[in-house]
């Protein structure tokens, strides 16, 4: 089974997942933080972050493994540094490349293809998985989704740094030749700008339920 949930930077996608994963009994997997792994492996091995085919050589040769959650370069676990600002300035322009989502799409159909998950991103309900079990688009405005980011204290960034980093990303995952952040048709559609973190989980995984339920009677 296949839960793919969509939506723009900094809208909860990967709290939400998280723990609509662990409260159905799924494996979570977070297709944004592949990008960040190319991204940091990138940087630290010297690549223009600006030039596209040699970021792209550089992904299909990374060091990369992916084991529980954990992403490995070079065999040391660099999970935690893949939210840093550096970053964070750049995973928008190097996910924007053909090269690198390709990498990284066929990692995430390689899990899925052994592991029920919920998975997110922002091509995930109309790219990697159109025909995935459930597909949710979470949003919210870049005002909020500035001072959630603000308030995990994670970034050295001030406020409107923040939000205008965000906006940046906005145009740049909307405008994207391959793989550009759009609503499916098909998507359950949630505005999180007014509900608190429990209210959209719970929202979610009462979708999960109902899909996991319907699959029970269909294969009894």
């Amino acid at each position: 089974m296949v839960v793919a949930l969509d939506g723009p930077a900094g809208v909860g996608k990967s709290t939400v997942s998280k723990r609509a994963a662990e409260e159905a009994g799924l494996h979570y997997l977070n297709s944004g933080n592949f990008y960040r792994a190319v991204t940091l492996g990138a940087a630290e091995a010297g690549v223009d972050l600006e030039d596209q085919e040699a970021v792209e050589a550089y992904a299909r040769e990374m060091p990369l493994a992916y084991d529980r959650g954990c992403f490995l370069l070079d065999g040391h676990d660099r999970t935690d540094e893949l939210h840093s600002d550096l970053v964070d300035g750049h995973v928008a322009q190097v996910s924007a490349f053909r090269g690198v989502r390709e990498y990284v799409n066929s990692w995430l159909r390689k899990v899925s293809a052994s592991l029920d998950i919920v998975v997110e991103g922002r091509d995930i309900t109309t790219v990697v998985f159109p025909d995935a079990e459930l597909k949710v688009y979470l949003d919210a405005s870049p005002e909020v989704r500035a001072e959630r980011r603000f308030h995990q204290g994670t970034s050295e960034m001030s406020l409107q740094e923040i939000a205008d980093n965000i906006r940046r990303r906005d145009e740049i995952d909307r405008g994207k030749e391959w793989g550009r952040l759009v609503r499916a048709d098909d998507a359950f559609y949630l505005d999180t700008s007014v509900l608190t973190i429990e209210e959209v989980c719970d929202k979610v995984i009462r979708k999960i339920q109902e899909i996991q339920q319907r699959i029970e009677e269909t294969e009894s």
